[in-house]
């Protein structure tokens, strides 16, 4: 745990090291314009968010050991029911369940306070909700929004998702069954929000969560500005604690941000399955901007699945990489029909295990009787402007279920253990100026 800590407390120096580019006709890259939205980072500001409800004033113990969800929850209700305001979480520690949110409210958590989540699964009320691309009966998270447009959460503070006896009761059952599904381990999210549009969250500590990290479901219009977000990679692993992931949302902006967990960063989901493309509750993503980021150990910076069919104009930019297995990761799911197009990686420093990642994820591979393989397709990607060392830069699996068209590479420096490169495999292919342990790729 020492160990950890040091972590959490070095890294938050360099958490905003990465310098704004000046992007100037800027479009996104199928060529449509980029919204002023995505240029505007004006910060929320606490006396703009109505009505302050601070916890402790409404009936909240300052005791760090007790389980307080139903005082909290009657705070966030007296609030929406009052016509809205900001539920303010002073300093101290304050241990609760699943909370709901509701119109008209937010989340500000102060510098010094923590919301700590409950190890105790039954804290946790199963509900609908939507896990690993299909909507089910499931665990809700430690803060949720269903339906709250302009939710938001802010402040210096840390909302902190104490899963360490949920990390340790996977692995004894990983340990049972090596094959074990991810949902076979109660564990609950540490934010989930759902059908909500005019989303921001800003500079609060995400830790430790139980499993995904933030999950967005069905939103427009979301701004993740300066988040520290982490879970840890030894001692004891939280496993599969994304940091953030988009599953069908359209206009998406991840700026400034800090992430270092035991699974993907940042992961583009919408659905799984032979027939996911003709399932109403899946969908495409659109217009994602992920910029002035630094990553730290995390399975891939950037990755399109596995649970995902259709993301269209994702830009990843002006972000620092260390320790990342990956830097972009294409997950083909052999068993779902995925388009994964217009999507570019600039400006990019740093490390990683493979630069670019494209092969046939078949963990828990089902065709459910489909009779023959969906074809999946990756088009029109663009690496640009990158200074990599890796181990393998070109790790792009020959895949006869996958079509790739229409890949650039273009002022690119790698370092790599692994040179080869077989072009044959992207049609339409193009090498401009990039150069590979100093020899350029002609």
């Amino acid at each position: 745990m020492k160990t950890i800590l040091k972590i959490i407390f070095c890294v938050i120096a360099f958490a905003q090291t990465a310098i704004s580019q000046n992007y100037t006709n800027d479009t996104f890259p199928d060529g449509s314009p980029i919204s002023n939205w995505f240029k505007d980072y004006s910060k929320i500001q606490l006396k703009d968010l109505g009505k302050k409800y601070t916890i402790t004033d409404f009936g909240v113990s300052k005791d760090s050991t007790k389980i307080q969800t139903t005082a909290i929850q009657k705070v966030i209700d007296k609030a929406s029911a009052n016509g809205g305001g900001v539920i303010v979480i002073p300093k101290g520690v304050f241990l609760s369940g699943a909370l709901f949110f509701k119109p008209k409210t937010a989340l500000y958590v102060s510098e010094g306070g923590v919301l700590k989540g409950s190890d105790n699964i039954a804290d946790f009320p199963i509900m609908p909700s939507r896990m690993e691309g299909q909507n089910l009966d499931y665990f809700p998270a430690l803060v949720n929004a269903y339906n709250v447009d302009n939710f938001s959460i802010s402040g210096k503070g840390t909302i902190n998702g104490n899963g360490k006896k949920y990390w340790e009761a996977f692995w004894e059952r990983r340990k049972e069954n090596p094959k074990c599904t991810n949902l076979e381990v109660s564990r609950p999210r540490l934010v989930f929000v759902w059908n909500s549009n005019n989303v921001q969250f800003q500079d609060v500590k995400l830790i430790n969560s139980g499993f995904w990290t933030n999950h967005f479901y069905k939103c427009n219009n979301v701004k993740l500005l300066d988040l520290y977000i982490f879970s840890p990679h030894i001692e004891i692993k939280a496993p599969s604690t994304d940091a953030i992931d988009i599953d069908i949302c359209n206009n998406f902006l991840v700026k400034g941000c800090y992430m270092s967990v035991n699974d993907d960063a940042i992961a583009l989901k919408g659905g799984k399955g032979p027939y996911a493309d003709q399932d109403k509750n899946n969908g495409p993503n659109s217009n994602i901007i992920i910029e002035d980021c630094n990553f730290g150990f995390c399975h891939s910076a950037l990755t399109n699945g596995s649970e995902s069919i259709h993301n269209r104009n994702v830009i990843m930019r002006n972000c620092k990489i260390d320790g990342a297995s990956r830097m972009l990761w294409l997950k083909m799911r052999p068993d779902t029909p995925q388009r994964y197009e217009y999507i570019r990686v600039e400006d990019i420093k740093g490390q990683a295990k493979t630069g670019l990642a494209i092969f046939a994820w078949k963990q828990f591979f089902d065709l459910k009787g489909r009779p023959d393989i969906p074809l999946s397709y990756g088009d029109n990607v663009t690496l640009k402007n990158i200074n990599l060392k890796c181990e393998t830069f070109y790790g792009v699996e020959n895949d006869p279920n996958v079509r790739l068209t229409n890949f650039t590479f273009e002022n690119l420096n790698i370092e790599t253990v692994k040179t080869n490169i077989d072009k044959s495999v992207i049609k339409g292919v193009e090498f401009k100026n990039v150069y590979v342990n100093k020899q350029l790729i002609e």
